[in-house]
């Protein structure tokens, strides 16, 4: 992966509307909410009720689902070593743009390389990139999951699976950590919403 755009004679443009204007219009700053762990150990429903309480808070949010990208954005990818370090490089830059934006973007994506979840926090202003951890057991997940991936990786049936034919790299120092096996949604979501605060990035 290259470092440098391949196209020529192009520089970077600043729009006439900066953070600070963006953030007293909205009332909150922009920020990536990055949310990295195994199939099924909940990443999405987790983001999906951050999502629902920031916007009862007023507060501008969306979350970029793993699925959900792949249907557009990443539609010709596929889960390759590779293709993986590109989804999540793309999904890097959305959250870049987003966060310029003013938005508080939330992401559910496996991202099983720890190199390049930091490549992603690179590109988000420093204190503007929350990693969070959804370290469930994995036993727990394959015992939730209702699409079967799990055992359908464990047959040979899917090739790359993050957790049993491919690697995760878990986070070394997130700062949020949630298992979501024995614990209730709202007190996750609970937790989540006291990063941000406790950060002056959301009210």
């Amino acid at each position: 992966m290259k470092d440098e755009p391949v196209s020529a004679n192009i520089v970077r443009v600043d729009g006439a509307v900066d953070a600070e204007a963006r953030a007293k219009q909205f009332g909150h700053r922009g920020a990536t909410l990055w949310f990295t762990g195994l199939s099924g150990s909940g990443k999405s429903t987790l983001a999906f009720a951050v999502e629902r309480a920031l916007h009862e808070r007023g507060v501008a949010a969306y979350v970029l689902d793993g699925d959900n990208v792949r249907f557009g954005l990443n539609r010709d990818l596929g889960f390759s070593p590779a293709d993986r370090v590109e989804n999540v490089r793309r999904i890097g830059e959305v959250c870049r743009l987003f966060t310029d934006a003013g938005l508080l973007t939330l992401t559910a994506f496996i991202s099983p390389y720890r190199s390049d979840r930091d490549a992603a926090r690179k590109l988000v202003p420093v204190g503007q990139f929350i990693e969070v951890f959804v370290d469930t057991p994995i036993e727990v997940c394959e015992a939730r999951d209702v699409k079967g991936l799990y055992a359908k990786a464990r047959s040979g049936e899917i090739a790359e699976f993050s957790g049993i034919s491919a690697p995760y790299e878990a986070p070394v120092s997130p700062e949020l950590r949630i298992d979501t096996a024995d614990r209730d949604l709202d007190e996750c979501v609970a937790e989540a919403i006291a990063a941000l605060t406790d950060r002056s990035l959301i009210p």
